[in-house]
C-alpha cells in the first residue's frame, strides 16, 4: 500500500460582480495566498486562480488520504474485507468530506458572517463548479439545485479508476445569490448527490441540516428525497426530520392567538372596503383583458382566487400554489365544495412550491396571478422572486397586488407606521412599488401599467396598488 497516493476533490466558486475581490472578504481568506488547513482525513487547500476587480475564482482542493480512512478500522473482518476499504471511488468523488470541509474552512461563510456586514447578505453573479460528483447524469442535480434558481450543467468526468469509469460528472451552477446561500446549498446537497456518508450519521446531523437548509427545504419539491438521502439509512431520524419539516410548513405565527388577533384587526380596516372582493374582481378583469387561458395562482392561500376562476368559462387551465400544505388543504376543501361540471373541475390542479424557487410546474402559464403576496417576502428575497417568476417561469402576463403604504394613515388602527398584518414583511409607497415595478420590466423584458383597488383618498391613494406586466 505504500504506493497509494492522496486523491482529490475540487470545489471552485467565481463572481464576476465588481469588486469581485470582495469575495476574499467574505470567504476571509486572502486571495495572494496559499492557505493549508489539516482535517482528520486528509488537508484542505484554499487559493485564488484568479483574483481581480472584475472577476474572481476561490477554489478549495480536498486532498484525501486513502489510507488514513481505514487507519486503525476493524475492516478486515467486514463481510467485503480490507480490499473494499481501498478499491472504490470513495476517497476522490464528492461527498460529505467536501461539506465537513466547507464547515471547517469557510464556515464564516457559511454562516453568514463576513468582515463587512454588509457583503454577507448582498447578492451577486457566482459559479459553482464542484468535481467530480457520483452521478450516471444530470437528472438527480436538476432535481435537486434547479428548484433553487440555478442554471445546472454537469458535464462527464474521467476518474483514476477505471472500474468506475462513466459514472462521475462535474456540476456547474450558476444564480444571482448570496456566498452564503450558495454554501448551504452545497454543504446539504453534496452528499445528498453521493448518498453516503463517511461518518456516523446521529441526532447532531438533524440539526446541521435544519440549520443550513430550513430556510428553504422547507418549500423545496424534493424535500423528502433529500431529507432520506442526508439522513443516510437512519430511519427515525428522517422521520422526525420530516416531521419537523411539516410542522414548519403550516406552522402559524409564534403565538396563534396573536395571529388570530392581528387577522382580525386586518379584516376590520378592510371590510368597509370589501376589498378582497374589489381586488379579485380587478384582477380577474386585467387576466381577461390580457386574454390569459391559462393561469398560476402563486401563493393561492384558501383560493379566493381559484374560485372566482373556477366560476369563469374563459379559463381552460388554472393552478393554485402556496408554500403552505395547511392553505392548499383549504383551497381544495372549498374548490371540492363549488358547484361546477366535472369536465372544469379537471381544469383544476393545486400544488405546493415556493415563489422564491424556480419550479418547472410554475412555467407553461399565459399568466401567473400574485394578491398581496409580495409584502410577506423579506426584502432581501425579491432578487429571488423576480429571477424564479419573471425569469424562470415567465408568463406572457403578470398581475400583482399589494398594500399601499400611504393610505394606511387613513386608518386609526394603523397609526404610528404599523403594517397591517404581522406577517408582512414590508409595505411599499406608491413610488416605491412603481420604482420596483419598473426595474424588474426592464431587466426582465416586460412593460408594465399601473391600476389601483378601492376608494382612493385624495392624498393618501387608494389601499391597494396593482402592476400588470406584459411581455410578448
Amino acid at each position: 500500500m505504500a504506493g497509494v497516493r492522496a486523491l482529490a476533490m475540487l470545489l471552485t466558486i467565481t463572481t464576476t460582480t465588481p469588486p469581485a475581490r470582495d469575495l476574499g472578504h467574505l470567504l476571509r481568506k486572502h486571495p495572494d495566498r496559499l492557505q493549508t488547513f489539516p482535517l482528520a482525513f486528509g488537508a484542505a487547500h484554499v487559493f485564488y486562480p484568479e483574483a481581480s476587480e472584475d472577476r474572481c475564482t476561490a477554489a478549495l482542493l480536498l486532498e484525501v488520504d486513502p489510507v488514513g480512512l481505514v487507519r486503525g478500522r476493524p475492516t478486515a473482518t467486514d463481510e467485503r474485507g480490507l480490499v473494499e476499504a481501498y478499491v472504490n471511488d470513495r476517497p476522490y468523488v464528492a461527498s460529505s468530506f467536501l461539506s465537513v470541509a466547507i464547515a471547517r474552512v469557510l464556515g464564516n461563510a457559511l454562516g453568514g458572517r463576513a468582515e463587512r456586514a454588509e457583503l454577507a447578505t448582498a447578492e451577486r453573479a457566482l459559479e459553482a463548479r464542484v468535481t467530480p460528483i457520483r452521478a450516471r447524469s444530470g437528472e438527480l442535480v436538476e432535481k435537486l439545485f434547479a428548484p433553487l434558481g440555478y442554471e445546472v450543467r454537469a458535464e462527464p468526468v474521467a476518474v483514476p479508476d477505471a472500474a468506475h469509469a462513466g459514472r462521475h460528472v462535474t456540476v456547474v451552477l450558476r444564480a444571482t445569490t448570496t456566498v452564503q446561500r450558495l454554501l448551504s446549498h452545497l454543504y446539504v446537497l453534496i452528499p445528498v448527490l453521493d448518498a453516503e456518508k463517511h461518518y456516523w450519521v446521529g441526532e447532531a446531523e438533524v440539526e446541521k441540516l435544519f440549520r443550513h437548509g430550513a430556510d428553504w427545504l422547507v418549500a423545496h419539491p424534493e424535500r423528502e428525497l433529500i431529507t432520506r438521502r442526508y439522513l443516510y439509512k437512519a430511519r427515525g431520524l428522517v422521520r422526525t426530520a420530516l416531521a419537523r419539516l411539516a410542522e414548519l410548513d403550516d406552522a402559524p405565527a409564534p403565538d396563534a392567538a396573536d395571529e388570530a388577533a392581528e387577522t382580525r384587526e386586518e379584516t376590520v380596516v378592510e371590510k368597509p372596503l370589501r376589498l378582497q372582493d374589489r381586488r379579485i374582481a380587478t384582477v380577474m378583469g386585467a387576466l381577461r383583458a390580457a386574454g390569459a387561458r391559462s393561469v398560476v395562482d402563486l401563493g393561492c392561500g384558501g383560493g379566493d382566487l381559484i374560485l372566482a376562476l373556477a366560476r369563469d368559462g374563459n379559463f381552460e387551465r388554472v393552478a393554485g400554489v402556496d408554500v403552505s400544505a395547511r392553505e392548499l388543504e383549504r383551497a381544495k376543501e372549498r374548490l371540492d365544495r363549488a358547484l361546477m361540471p366535472i369536465s372544469r373541475r379537471e381544469r383544476f390542479t393545486l400544488f405546493q412550491s415556493s415563489v422564491l424557487y424556480r419550479d418547472a410546474r410554475v412555467a407553461g402559464f399565459d399568466a401567473a396571478a400574485l394578491l398581496e403576496v409580495i409584502e410577506h417576502l423579506e426584502p432581501a428575497r425579491l432578487g429571488a422572486f423576480a429571477r424564479a417568476v419573471f425569469g424562470a417561469a415567465r408568463p406572457r402576463t403578470v398581475v400583482l397586488t399589494t398594500p399601499n403604504r400611504e393610505w394606511n394613515a387613513t386608518v386609526p388602527a394603523l397609526a404610528d407606521g404599523k403594517l397591517r398584518h404581522g406577517d408582512h414583511r414590508f409595505e411599499w409607497t406608491r413610488e416605491e412599488f412603481r420604482t420596483w415595478a419598473a426595474a424588474t420590466a426592464s431587466a426582465y423584458g416586460y412593460t408594465v401599467t399601473y391600476g389601483d383597488v378601492g376608494d382612493a383618498d385624495e392624498a393618501h391613494g387608494a389601499p391597494t396598488q396593482m402592476a400588470v406586466f406584459a411581455c410578448s
